[in-house]
């Protein structure tokens, strides 16, 4: 196996940024880091000539992007251009998200992720945003496809589980009992609690049951009161929990993303989602999702009521609005669209970080926090990234 040397540039490692480092990699893995001087001899250099290389980005909610919409395409190749369209702007690992619809949909969209997991680059699994949510915080969901979760859902959930990698199910309090949630997490299905609009104690009673993650925070779910602290209050006063927020400037006000931030400090932490749609990667000015038409305009995704209808951003795009709005670091905004993600949804241990072991899928950012290239498995990408 050939050893590659990435020198020349800053290095993100998942904890710090370092100067003056090389990264070495040897059959698609992390072997360690080493001062330029030291590069082994029978080494292949790559001289990144600046910038600064990090591990790809994590994405784990994304409906579509590249011009396809999981929901109209349920197939494995649909997958992979919706990854191959994200990769791009330098995530090299995402869920493909399908957004609430009938059973039979559903169903294409499980045995899609069965025979993607390890054949099309970069989809780590699956997450179904629906269909047990609450009508009550439907957002762009179709309502009158909603419906409780029961017994014969989580079997079917926990059976493909194994074959699918990552599989992620948003659910509303309301609509899935403790005892479910507890049936899926310990099956490893990660469980996030979304378009809901339940009381405080409920919430709690769910998270307690085994809910690892709240699903865009702040969004589509009751918000906090000093009465009622609801949902948001819930998901901020958990300390294990972990919390999807979009980045984008519109689906939430900066303040509330920075006091977000400022209460999550537990295990548990803050993670960036793109909630992405078909826009991402193409021109197109409109789409069609659950039968209604999505307008784009500004950065907004619109219906014609002015409900927003996911996003029109890249993981890309979301680093640089958490690093210029909301005062992170860089290291931390790293974190949030890398290490966290990776942690969140229990692969950090292969990926999210550029320690030894982990998997070479890396990224290559300007001085500005643009794309310029993107590896995976320690393999370049031939497609060039948009900036």
């Amino acid at each position: 196996m050939t050893l590659t040397a990435f020198t020349g540039a800053d290095l993100f490692d998942g904890d710090r940024i370092v100067s003056g480092r090389t990264l070495l990699v040897e059959a698609g893995r992390v072997v360690g880091q080493c001062a330029p001087s030291e590069i082994p001899s029978a080494a292949q250099r790559v001289d990144l000539e600046g910038g600064l290389l990090t591990a790809g980005f994590i994405d784990a909610q994304v409906n579509g992007g590249g011009g396809v919409l999981l929901n109209d395409d349920r197939t494995p190749g649909a997958m992979g251009r919706i990854a191959a369209a994200h990769r791009r702007y330098g995530t090299t690992g995402l869920l493909p998200t399908l957004v609430t619809d009938t059973q039979a949909v559903t169903e294409q969209a499980l045995d899609a992720a069965v025979a993607a997991a390890g054949v099309q680059a970069g989809v780590l699994g699956v997450h179904l945003e629906g269909p047990h949510l609450a009508p009550a915080r439907k957002g762009a969901h179709p309502a009158h496809l909603m419906r409780p979760l029961d017994d014969t859902d989580v079997d079917r959930l926990i059976a493909a589980r194994p074959a699918i990698g990552v599989l992620m199910v948003t659910l509303a309090v309301e609509q899935a009992p403790p005892r479910l949630i507890r049936r899926l997490a310990d099956a490893g299905v990660i469980v996030s609690l979304g378009h809901t609009d339940a009381a405080y104690d409920a919430a709690m009673a769910a998270i307690d049951a085994g809910a690892r993650g709240i699903t865009h925070l702040f969004n589509a779910m009751s918000p906090l009161g000093h009465r009622a602290p609801g949902m948001v209050g819930a998901a901020l006063n958990s300390g294990s929990v972990w919390c999807g927020m979009i980045t984008d400037g519109h689906h939430v006000h900066p303040a509330c993303l920075d006091l977000a931030l400022r209460a999550k400090q537990g295990p548990g932490k803050c993670f960036i989602v793109t909630d992405a749609m078909p826009t991402v990667g193409v021109d197109a000015t409109s789409f069609s999702l659950g039968g209604r038409l999505a307008t784009r305009a500004d950065g907004r995704l619109t219906f014609d009521d002015g409900t927003l209808a996911g996003a029109d951003i890249d993981m890309a795009a979301s680093l640089r609005f958490a690093v210029e709005h909301l005062q992170l670091s860089r290291e931390e905004a790293l974190r949030m669209t890398t290490l966290y993600p990776a942690r969140f949804l229990r692969i950090d241990a292969t990926r999210g970080s550029l320690q030894p072991g982990r998997i070479a899928d890396m990224l290559l950012l300007d001085d500005g926090l643009r794309p310029r290239r993107v590896w995976l498995d320690g393999v370049e990408c031939s497609d060039a990234p948009i900036g």
